[in-house]
């Protein structure tokens, strides 16, 4: 029981709160709810000593940055930090990385909360692959760099996708019978929904884009007689070329060590 990771869940809700603490509690975490208040998150963090804290965005009197940061001021424990908000914000997500949480959108699915702060709390897993966090970054980067704007829904169906695919190269080979379903399970949408809001996504890079990054990353293709790339194209190529870039860092690291 000692090696129980504890975590502290700042919502109380049926539908949110007890029901992430049912699946960390299933995965043998020691999962505790408290109500939605920036004070008593805070005071319970204290009193508590957490592993890790699932806090939402917006909170009375104290929001989960100003959480973290009043903790940092006051020297006190802070705890590993995943931040979940029910819009997308790419200026939260950016105060969020820069204090060292992570963020995830609502819906958040259960299993993910359990990957995720396995991965924050230093848990080793059989047969790892690309670190998650380094993945969700690199993924994130790309995204921004091509020209796609974090409030669009296609913007987070495609970082998605895109992770899922570095991961599990199958994924792309059965993109309508296995990436699209695994997508919008995870944000609990239907597979046309999350195709098309990719599509969505692919053409406001391609019409906005960084010709730049896109040149880099699609070479030939970026060309305006050839048309846009279908979504497995854009996806199987930004998966590509993420997937060598880890190889290439990995064998650097390999080297280096030596």
């Amino acid at each position: 029981m000692t090696n129980q990771i504890k975590v502290l869940i700042g919502n109380d809700t049926a539908d949110c709160g007890m029901a992430w603490a049912g699946a960390l509690k299933n995965a043998g975490m020691y999962a505790l709810t408290r109500r939605c208040d920036g004070n008593s998150v805070l005071n319970s963090i204290k009193s508590e000593s957490p592993d890790a804290a699932v806090l939402e965005a917006k909170m009375p009197f104290c929001d989960a940055i100003e959480v973290i940061r009043k903790l940092k001021v006051e020297k006190k424990y802070v705890p590993n930090v995943i931040i979940v908000s029910n819009t997308a914000d790419p200026v939260l997500e950016r105060e969020a990385a820069s204090l060292g949480a992570a963020f995830a959108l609502k819906p958040v699915d259960p299993q993910f909360l359990v990957n995720k702060i396995n991965q924050m709390c230093g848990v080793a897993k059989e047969d790892p692959k690309t670190d998650d966090t380094d993945l969700e970054c690199a993924v994130t980067e790309i995204i921004h760099q091509v020209g796609i704007p974090a409030h669009i829904k296609g913007y987070h169906y495609l970082r998605t996708a895109i992770m899922l695919s570095v991961n599990n190269d199958e994924m792309i080979n059965c993109i309508t019978k296995l990436l699209y379903p695994t997508v919008a399970k995870q944000y609990q949408t239907t597979s046309s929904r999350v195709e098309r809001a990719i599509r969505h996504a692919i053409e406001i890079a391609w019409d906005r884009g960084d010709i730049d990054v896109l040149t880099n990353i699609f070479s030939y293709t970026v060309h305006t007689s050839k048309g846009k790339p279908t979504n497995s194209e854009f996806i199987a190529l930004i998966a590509d070329h993420l997937r060598l870039k880890f190889k290439q860092q990995q064998k650097n690291r390999s080297t280096m060590y030596n």
